[in-house]
């Protein structure tokens, strides 16, 4: 008869950690991540043809002291929708608010957005094709006219009232373009698809976050790295 195998104490898998221990863990991630990130579009690595004419459309906006037009970002997951939508207020200088598409139900779900934006400010809404047809539709002339037409009432008593907004930048971001409606598509000014990174644009990004994270690497890890990084530096966790 075969034998059984035998196991010691050192082939078992380690206990998973407490709450406390786990939550402790996944802030550290969450930290370690939010350093990682780029700071401004001038120290992100790669999406370059993207980074020229964004960093072209923030220039003019900032010279003419005019809200930048409405930016639509589109691709894969992890190839830096959300590092643009984060590091182009830093760059104008201006406030952001960052919602998510699956979480605006219905519109009185974005009237608080809308109206706390701030003059020249940007409202980030990340998978933005979740977005309901009723929320999409209520977005139409906040985009268009900076105004929201709130119905009050029912009926015969229903009356529509128009609210001023104060002049804002929409910055969607979908894994999915192909979901959105013409009307919603048609409404951005500025409409960028993001690829994937080279291997050498990935090695860079390695080397620079092992140094950020004070870890020593040598360049075949890091070109090892980026090889196993299907194109994208996200961290899958």
């Amino acid at each position: 008869m075969p034998r059984e195998p035998v196991f010691s104490a050192d082939d078992l898998p380690p206990e998973p950690p407490e709450n406390g221990a786990r939550d402790r863990l996944t802030a550290k991630l969450r930290d370690d991540e939010l350093a990682l990130r780029p700071k401004s579009m001038h120290d992100m690595v790669g999406q370059r043809q993207v980074y020229e004419r964004l960093s072209i459309a923030v220039d003019a906006a900032s010279k003419r002291s005019e809200p930048l037009g409405h930016i639509l970002l589109d691709g894969p997951p992890g190839l830096g929708k959300t590092t643009f939508a984060t590091c182009i207020p830093r760059d104008l200088g201006v406030h952001l608010q960052i919602a998510s598409g699956a979480a605006l139900a219905a519109p009185k779900d974005l009237l608080p957005y809308l109206t706390n934006a701030e003059e020249g400010s940007v409202l980030f809404i990340d998978e933005i094709h979740l977005l309901p047809k009723a929320v999409e539709e209520f977005m139409y002339p906040a985009m268009e006219d900076f105004r929201v037409d709130i119905t009050r009432g029912e009926g015969v008593n229903a009356r529509t009232v128009n609210m001023n907004l104060r002049p804002f930048t929409l910055i969607g971001a979908t894994t999915r373009s192909g979901l959105l409606s013409p009307p919603l598509r048609d409404r951005f000014q500025i409409h960028e698809h993001l690829d994937f990174y080279s291997l050498e644009e990935l090695t860079e990004i390695v080397t620079r976050n092992a140094a950020k994270l004070q870890v020593k690497i040598d360049a075949p890890a890091a070109v090892r790295i980026s090889e196993c990084s299907r194109g994208t530096p996200r961290v899958e966790r």
